[in-house]
């Protein structure tokens, strides 16, 4: 494989992490990095862990400590100490001082197959227009996940959060086409309006380019925010050969504190990229 994207940075945000996801988490992209590097599609990789507010700080570093035992060779480096500093600006922390070819945007609770690393940068060397590889998503017990999205309407946002099912079916259409479910799983879509942030596989100069996740949000909404502006500079698609594990939930699962900082995260991205209420 003739390969220029050879390095790969990889950013993990952590508050309070289960540690059994989190191992997983890091034993599948150590897996991922040795198939890639067999490969020849990766020569350089470091990982960042950026700890945003861990009670159990021995058990994290022991997990990381797993982690740079799977890649001896790889640069492994903990970022704590400056609090709970939001999801987006937790990963700038990384992305700010990088200059790689590659930079992958990963949670906590996601899987990578042992082939994602390799087929995203691959996919990103050839197809020189995509700045943005999002992939494909599958729970724990193997459905696909919808997490590519086009453009949002208040409407869409409030029902697939909050309502009951029987109110959801009623709207089951524009549901099904705010998540893409008539092109996802039909091959590489282009023109992704909106990635998911638990995986994101970026070309690092457009990353750079537009400075990483704004501060503006603090949590929910700052993968939307960072498509909007990448899709400015290229190409965001979603490739099916590239394939995750998520364990994420829902936002109406997570307590009224979380409830609270999705609707006002979602405010914030409809006042700066324009309301759309039905």
């Amino acid at each position: 494989m003739t390969n220029t994207l050879r390095s790969l940075r990889v950013s993990v945000v952590v508050f309070d992490p289960e540690i059994p996801w989190l191992d997983r988490t890091f034993a599948s992209l150590a897996r991922s990095a040795s198939v890639a590097m067999a490969a020849g599609a990766l020569e350089t990789l470091s990982i960042d862990v950026v700890d945003n507010g861990t009670p159990d700080e021995a058990a994290l570093d022991e997990s990381i400590a797993r982690l740079a035992s799977a890649l001896p060779s790889v640069r492994v480096h903990t970022l704590r100490g400056h609090g709970n500093v939001g999801y987006g600006e937790g990963h700038n922390r990384s992305i700010h001082d990088g200059r790689d070819d590659v930079h992958l945007v990963l949670n906590p609770d996601v899987e990578l197959d042992e082939n994602a690393l390799t087929n995203a940068i691959d996919y990103l060397e050839r197809e020189t227009d995509t700045v943005l590889v999002s992939p494909e998503v599958r729970s724990p017990t193997g459905e696909r996940q919808y997490l590519c999205r086009r453009e949002p309407s208040v409407l869409v946002l409030l029902v697939r959060g909050f309502a009951p099912q029987w109110v959801a079916r009623v709207f089951a259409r524009r549901l099904d086409r705010y998540e893409m479910r008539d092109v996802l799983g039909r091959g590489v879509a282009a023109d992704v309006p909106l990635a998911t942030g638990c995986c994101m596989f970026v070309r690092g100069s457009s990353l750079r380019a537009v400075q990483g996740f704004s501060p503006d949000f603090f949590l929910y909404f700052e993968d939307y925010d960072l498509s909007a502006r990448l899709s400015k500079l290229g190409t965001i698609r979603y490739v099916p050969s590239v394939v995750i594990t998520h364990a994420g939930g829902f936002t109406a699962s997570r307590g009224w504190r979380r409830i609270r900082l999705f609707l006002a995260s979602a405010a914030r991205y409809f006042s700066k990229h324009g309301w759309r209420f039905a």
